[in-house]
């Protein structure tokens, strides 16, 4: 057999063989994989190149060596899995670097990092003085987090005693130009549904690149062509602006009426409007 189709059929396997153990592995980021996982990586990297090039050397060989590596990254993360003494050796645990504003210089050394490569770290995370930060602790991946002091800390509605409410994720409904049933069925609406609202936006729904519908109902589009400018909808503004009007005009009606019966009923209404209206502004803002 010439060599070329001996290292193409060889190829061939090697990559058969690195998908299948890499689908048995798992699926990490980069920066997510653990010392062991790294030495790992490069380890089959190299066991896979032999099984390309060495044609001298029979190919199950290197078969063999990637399903040893496989199987015993398999079994160490399935130990680390079942024990944290066993996590601890292995992958070590997250390490403080800074506590609260004083670097800790013995943690420095022992994690092999200088101080610039901990301000690079810190930069890294927005902070530019030491002494604004309440912790930093190097997890076992190499990572750096950073708690900063309370005072460096951004500021969330909690802290302004502002109600939010929670938005769930958007449902891409159009993709590609092409509609996603299942997830209008999973969010209970049909193509009737969809097709109205591209008409009301003018588009049709092979001209659209991507199309979600958020929690309210509302409908996203973005078009293969750029230069064609679809206004966003206001739908929940525009609630907004009607119940607050109904509102202004039921006060005014309580100010300009006479009779005591009538007054007493618009006044319960305004009172309940407000009611409502400060329950479902958070939604419609």
């Amino acid at each position: 057999m010439p060599d070329w189709i001996n290292v193409f059929l060889r190829t061939l396997l090697a990559i058969v063989v690195l998908f299948g153990v890499t689908k048995l592995m798992g699926k990490r980021q980069i920066s997510e994989l653990t010392l062991f996982e790294y030495i790992t990586g490069i380890t089959l990297g190299s066991i896979v190149a032999y099984i390309c090039l060495e044609t001298n050397t029979p190919w199950y060989l290197g078969v063999i060596s990637v399903v040893t590596w496989a199987g015993v990254s398999i079994g160490t993360e399935f130990l680390q899995l079942k024990s944290k003494k066993a996590r601890n050796f292995i992958d070590h645990r997250g390490t403080v670097l800074i506590q609260n504003g004083k670097i800790l210089e013995d943690n420095l050394k022992k994690m092999r990092l200088t101080s610039d490569d901990l301000l690079t770290e810190l930069r890294h995370n927005n902070i530019f003085r030491v002494a604004d930060v309440e912790f930093a602790i190097m997890e076992p991946n190499g990572e750096v987090n950073v708690f900063p002091t309370k005072e460096n800390q951004p500021i969330t509605p909690k802290d302004l005693g502002i109600t939010v409410t929670r938005e769930t994720v958007p449902q891409t409904v159009i993709m590609d130009g092409k509609i996603l049933d299942h997830t209008l069925h999973n969010m209970g609406l049909n193509r009737r549904w969809l097709h109205t609202e591209l008409e009301k936006a003018g588009v049709a729904v092979e001209n659209v690149f991507l199309g979600q519908v958020d929690d309210m109902g509302e409908l996203y589009l973005d078009l293969f062509d750029d230069a064609i400018q679809i206004p966003q909808p206001k739908t929940r503004q525009l609630l907004l602006a009607t119940l607050e009007k109904a509102l202004a005009d039921i006060t005014g009606y309580a100010l300009d009426t006479d009779n005591p019966q009538a007054k007493k009923i618009y006044q319960n209404c305004q009172r309940e409007l407000e009611q409502i209206i400060e329950k479902v502004k958070p939604r419609l803002q």
